[in-house]
């Protein structure tokens, strides 16, 4: 891994799951890790439940795109973790990949986006405490 880590958060639609995540780990590591999200097809727009979920805690994605995963994406991410895109992610040698389990958040409200928030926190954190152990802030 080079001096900063780079992490890609995939799912289906790039409008949920791996928005939260992305903005989790940019809110949570800062400059210490670089930061990519997408999607093997992505939507029109970020799910407004995740947006609201996330403005309830001082994040705000309302901005952020769904975006198309490209290879050059995995290629210069040193950890790609997929959220239900299944087999579409390329796999390249040398790669870190993780598969996270979480529930999809499309067409669900605030409420029931909140606990898959709060998990992705949880993950993103132990993944922020393995990538950056030995990295100076």
């Amino acid at each position: 891994m080079a001096d900063k880590p780079s992490v890609l958060f995939v799912c289906v639609h790039n409008a949920g799951r791996s928005q939260m995540a992305a903005a989790w780990l940019n809110h949570l590591a800062g400059d210490r890790v670089e930061v990519r999200s997408a999607g093997s097809a992505p939507g029109g727009a970020v799910n407004p439940a995740a947006v609201a979920a996330m403005a309830e805690v001082g994040i705000d994605i309302s901005e952020e795109t769904p975006k198309m995963l490209t290879a050059d994406a995995v290629r210069e991410s040193d950890v790609c973790i997929t959220m239900g895109c299944g087999d579409t992610c390329p796999v390249f040698p040398g790669k870190r990949y993780l598969d996270w389990k979480l529930d999809d958040p499309a067409g669900q409200g605030t409420e029931a986006v909140r606990p898959i928030r709060d998990e992705i926190r949880t993950l993103v954190e132990g993944l922020i405490a393995e990538i950056t152990a030995g990295t100076t802030a």
